[in-house]
């Protein structure tokens, strides 16, 4: 079984309601066990001007492997009709994978596994700049650390979280 950290994230046609849907499909995959889930928390958008996001993480266990775990989170994201239009546009729903911790062969702290490759990043890229990511991250683990050592609040005490408002569920 792996321990993964997936971000959660949505600004259209009600984003608590997305995640809310998107938390209940990964909860009833036969491969998927929901963990923990983090508080909400609404933040600005990076890219073009559109509605602030609704952001959360959760952390999860699984027997799939990373790209099969990607391929279920794209298909949750197509059930809640995601489009991929504009790069860091405004979206139904975006689950990235965050870490992916090998637990056969490691501790859950430091072993994170490390691809690269034209579908998947592991750990995901630009999580140190991204507070919208680390916030609710730290809010699961805030010892969780990237390769190089760095911890999720190591990196969030470099990162803005201006904009970032704890939020609570059913708010839109």
């Amino acid at each position: 079984m792996a321990d993964v950290y997936i971000a959660l994230g949505s600004n259209m046609d009600s984003p608590h309601q997305q995640l809310d849907s998107a938390l209940e499909a990964l909860a009833q995959h036969p491969n998927i066990q929901l963990i923990a889930v983090s508080n909400r928390y609404q933040t600005p958008p990076i890219g073009p001007q559109q509605p602030d996001f609704i952001n959360a993480a959760a952390q999860l266990s699984t027997d799939l492997s990373p790209l099969d775990l990607l391929d279920a989170l794209q298909a949750i994201e197509q059930q809640q009709n995601r489009v991929r239009s504009i790069h860091w546009g405004p979206r139904t729903l975006d689950l990235d994978i965050l870490f992916y911790n090998d637990l056969v062969g490691g501790s859950p702290v430091g072993d994170s596994l490390v691809i690269e490759s034209e579908r998947l990043t592991i750990p995901h890229p630009r999580i140190g700049e991204r507070a919208f990511v680390l916030v609710p991250l730290m809010d699961l683990n805030p010892q969780l650390a990237l390769p190089s050592g760095e911890t999720v609040a190591q990196l969030l005490a470099n990162c803005s979280q201006q904009g970032i408002v704890k939020t609570t569920n059913g708010e839109d």
